[in-house]
């Protein structure tokens, strides 16, 4: 039996997040976006001066190299960061979205413009992804992705699946918390 790579790579994207994610983030306030669980929690906040990430009224928490033990993040934050890191830069890179780093990109301060933007770029990804047959999937990377440039197409759209799943799954989790507080 001939299987379609392509398919069976955005069907399980697609069940997580319409099965298990996308209605659970229903509803996100403001309150759960920012919220704080834990004393110097990473988030994102109100700019305070032009040396900071991103452009526009916001700014994220952020150190190179990242702290040890790495600190606790917001909802906000891991948003963003499945934004930026996850969908937005690697939809730029390999898919003709629109350039995008941590350094210029305008970090939305409520929930629903987080969601909006997710929704958006989450709809990009999977665009791109159904947009590889198998020699797609089978091409090397290229120098966007660094020291991986020559590891396939295929093991990039899976890497990044698996950033979607874990990093959904913090965001729920934290919602979660939020609620029993």
């Amino acid at each position: 039996m001939a299987v379609n790579w392509t398919k069976e790579l955005t069907d399980q994207l697609d069940f997580h997040w319409t099965v298990l994610v996308r209605p659970k983030l229903a509803g996100l306030t403001d309150d759960e976006y920012l919220w704080e669980p834990a004393a110097g929690c990473w988030t994102v906040r109100p700019r305070k001066s032009d040396d900071e990430p991103g452009t526009g009224p916001f700014t994220i928490d952020f150190a190179f190299p990242e702290p040890t033990p790495p600190p606790v993040t917001t909802i906000a934050w891991r948003l963003n960061h499945v934004l930026v890191g996850v969908l937005g830069m690697r939809t730029a890179s390999h898919f003709g979205g629109p350039p995008m780093t941590y350094d210029d990109y305008p970090y939305p301060g409520t929930a629903a413009d987080a969601l909006a933007l997710l929704d958006d770029y989450y709809a990009r990804w999977v665009e791109g992804v159904k947009s590889l047959d198998d020699d797609g999937l089978a091409r090397a990377c290229g120098p966007a992705e660094g020291p991986y440039a020559k590891y396939p197409m295929a093991t990039l759209v899976l890497h990044i699946h698996r950033e979607m799943i874990h990093h959904c799954a913090e965001i729920l989790l934290l919602r979660d918390l939020y609620r029993t507080r």
